[in-house]
């Protein structure tokens, strides 16, 4: 059964002055906008209550399950204003379904592709005026979420779960121009493991890439790099995005899935680049093959992916004991094709020939 969704619209939203305000110079996750989506799931009724409301803070009860076991995953897209003033999301089926994979590894109910649409579609309806303008690739990013919200102190799936939506305004990532992002090598922490939540989207695995981060920024680094768990080898991701590996024919490589969360940004750079005409590959890729590869001119360009950033050139790979340069002239052509190629689209720039916007209103 579909959501069945009811609107209590806000008695206290921003004028337009303020949100002009807000979008002037948004930032990133730190404004949100009037309203939020919630719906509820028991075992007995499904999912129900869904309705968007007054954007407010939650009251938790402090046996909370999610507090103690973490039993919560969360996704990530975002909404387009066009030239023509209509406003589109970009493949939000593929991150319902990925929410769905989310759900089976995390115990949680899986909530239907059409659901999860449906409440993003509902959020940025009611909130449409929050929606920047294109200028500076700005627009409204979009945070669904799902948490154990039964009250309980013990070691079980969760028998009340609450689904949530929120939205904020942001600005382009990168707000002095695209330049290349300096990575160190995580010699001592590994992100996930075989078997593990890896492939989830869940808080979990961005908690325990933060003292990893930590350790990086504080040596001067942009971003970590976390290597596979057990042979301490094979390239996995950064603490948020995905890799990629661009060789002098053409060909591009990025780490095979299994551990590795699988970004939209990703799946939808694999079909881009082959419709420019390059090779893709999905397989392990070793760091050292990384280290060799940029110092014999084998590896030309290597970026970085997420829907935050779109796609990010990185320049520097640090390790204990050496280091090489990818971008010591800027970003790489092919980087920065694939970038445009997928911003144009997303912005209505370009043509769509895959299906991949969602018109909301």
């Amino acid at each position: 059964m579909s959501f069945q969704i009811s609107t209590e619209r806000s008695t206290s939203v921003k004028s337009d002055a303020e949100i002009a305000e807000v979008l002037a110079a948004p930032g990133f996750g730190t404004n949100f906008t009037d309203h939020m989506f919630a719906a509820t799931w028991t075992p007995s009724e499904g999912w129900h209550d869904a309705q968007v409301s007054a954007y407010a803070p939650l009251t938790l009860d402090p046996a909370t399950a999610v507090l103690h076991y973490a039993q919560e995953i969360f996704e990530g897209l975002k909404a387009y204003r066009h030239a023509d003033g209509s406003v589109w999301t970009f493949r939000p089926d593929a991150n319902a379904a990925r929410m769905m994979r989310s759900s089976q590894r995390l115990a949680l109910p899986e909530l239907p592709v059409e659901d999860f649409v449906a409440s993003v579609d509902a959020l940025v309806q009611a909130d449409q005026r929050w929606v920047p303008e294109p200028e500076g690739e700005k627009s409204l990013y979009l945070r669904p979420f799902m948490f154990a919200s039964e009250a309980f102190l013990g070691v079980r799936p969760s028998n009340k779960v609450t689904y949530m939506v929120i939205a904020s305004p942001v600005g382009a990532y990168f707000s002095g121009g695209i330049k290349p992002v300096h990575l160190g090598l995580s010699e001592r922490y590994t992100r996930a493991g075989k078997g593990g939540m890896g492939a989830a989207k869940t808080g979990g695995n961005y908690a325990s890439s933060l003292a990893a981060q930590q350790e990086a920024m504080k040596h001067g680094f942009d971003q970590v790099v976390f290597l596979d768990d057990i042979e301490n080898k094979y390239v996995e991701e950064l603490g948020g995005m995905n890799l990629w590996f661009v060789h002098d024919d053409g060909t591009l490589v990025t780490p095979e899935l299994g551990t590795i969360l699988e970004g939209v940004t990703r799946n939808s750079i694999i079909s881009l680049a082959q419709r420019l005409g390059h090779k893709v590959e999905e397989r392990r890729f070793s760091i050292d093959e990384w280290q060799t590869g940029v110092a014999s001119g084998r590896i030309t360009e290597v970026f970085a992916c997420g829907t935050a950033a779109v796609v990010t050139p990185v320049g520097k790979l640090t390790w204990d004991s050496g280091e090489v340069d990818a971008a010591p002239n800027g970003p790489g052509e092919v980087t920065m094709k694939l970038r445009q190629g997928l911003v144009d689209i997303q912005y209505g720039r370009a043509d769509d020939p895959l299906g991949w916007m969602h018109k909301i209103c």
